[in-house]
C-alpha cells in the first residue's frame, strides 16, 4: 500500500530517492576531502577505506530499507496505537516495519553500493573464490546483523517508551564507525564492537581477510568466514528480546 501511494507521484519519489541518496553522499565526500590532504589512514589506502564504507554502507542500506520504521515503535507504545496492530492476523513486527514503509531508502542502499562497486575496481588484492565469495556474504551478513540490533532496540522501547536514539547510537552510529579503518580506534572500542555487541562481523573482521590484513582484536583468522553465524545468532536473540517486548506490553492504561 505505502510503495503504490509512494508511486503515485513518480517525479516526487524521484527527488526524493535523490535526496536520499545524495545526503548519504555526504558522508563519503567527508573521506574524499580527508584523502585530498592525506595519503593513507591509520594504514588504510583510500581504496580500502571506501571498500570499508561501501561495504558498511551497503549492509546498513539494506536494514534500514526492511526494518527502519520499527525505531517509530516508542510512539506506538506512549500512545496506545500498538493495540491496533495486536489484534490483526498478521505478526507485530511486520505490521511495525511496514508501517509507513519508505521506499526512497533506496537511495542510501544504491549510493553505498556504487562505492562498493567502484572500489572493488580500486584495491589491490589477489582474488580467490573464497575472497569473491565473502564480498556479497558480509554484505548479506551484515543487514542481518544491523537489522538484529533494529528490532533488539525496538524491543527495548517496550521498557523505556522513549529510547529511539539508544537504537540509533547502535544502528547509525555503528554505520558510521565501520566506515574507517579499526586502527584510527581505541583498542577498547574495537574490542567492545566484537566482542559486546559484534558490529565488527558486518564488515571489519571479512573486509580485513578480502584486504589480506590481520584479524581486529586478536580474532582467529576463520572469523572472517563467521558472519554469517554471529547473524543467525544475533536474529535469534533479537527475535526473543521481540517476544519478551511484547509480552511485557500492558497498553497505556486508559
Amino acid at each position: 500500500m505505502w510503495v503504490r501511494s509512494t508511486m503515485t507521484y513518480r517525479f516526487s519519489f524521484a527527488m526524493t530517492l535523490l535526496s536520499n541518496f545524495s545526503a548519504t553522499a555526504f558522508d563519503f565526500v567527508v573521506i574524499l576531502l580527508m584523502f585530498g590532504q592525506v595519503e593513507g589512514l591509520g594504514g588504510f589506502s583510500f581504496a580500502e577505506v571506501a571498500f570499508l564504507y561501501g561495504t558498511a554502507g551497503t549492509a546498513f542500506g539494506l536494514a534500514d530499507l526492511a526494518l527502519g520504521q520499527v525505531g517509530r515503535l516508542g510512539k506506538r507504545v506512549r500512545d496506545g496505537t500498538l493495540d491496533t496492530l495486536l489484534v490483526r492476523p498478521v505478526p507485530v513486527l511486520a505490521q511495525v516495519a511496514a508501517d509507513r514503509f519508505a521506499l526512497r531508502r533506496l537511495g542510501r542502499v544504491t549510493q553505498g553500493l556504487v562505492v562498493l562497486v567502484w572500489s572493488l575496481f580500486l584495491i589491490d588484492v589477489a582474488w580467490t573464490p573464497a575472497r569473491v565469495v565473502l564480498v556479497p556474504v558480509m554484505v548479506l551478513g551484515g543487514g542481518l546483523i544491523f537489522s538484529a540490533v533494529m528490532v533488539a532496540g525496538a524491543a527495548f522501547q517496550f521498557f523505556a517508551q522513549d529510547a529511539a536514539e539508544v537504537t540509533n547510537s547502535f544502528t547509525y552510529g555503528g554505520n558510521t564507525l565501520l566506515q574507517y579503518p579499526p586502527s584510527i580506534f581505541a583498542a577498547d572500542m574495537v574490542r567492545g564492537v566484537v566482542y559486546v555487541v559484534p558490529l565488527a562481523f558486518v564488515n571489519w573482521v571479512p573486509a580485513l581477510y578480502v584486504l589480506g590484513r590481520d584479524t581486529p582484536a586478536g580474532l582467529p583468522g576463520w572469523a572472517a568466514f563467521a558472519s554469517p553465524a554471529v547473524a543467525v545468532v544475533c536474529c535469534a536473540a533479537a527475535g526473543l528480546a521481540w517476544r519478551v517486548g511484547v509480552r511485557s506490553y500492558r497498553s497505556t492504561g486508559s
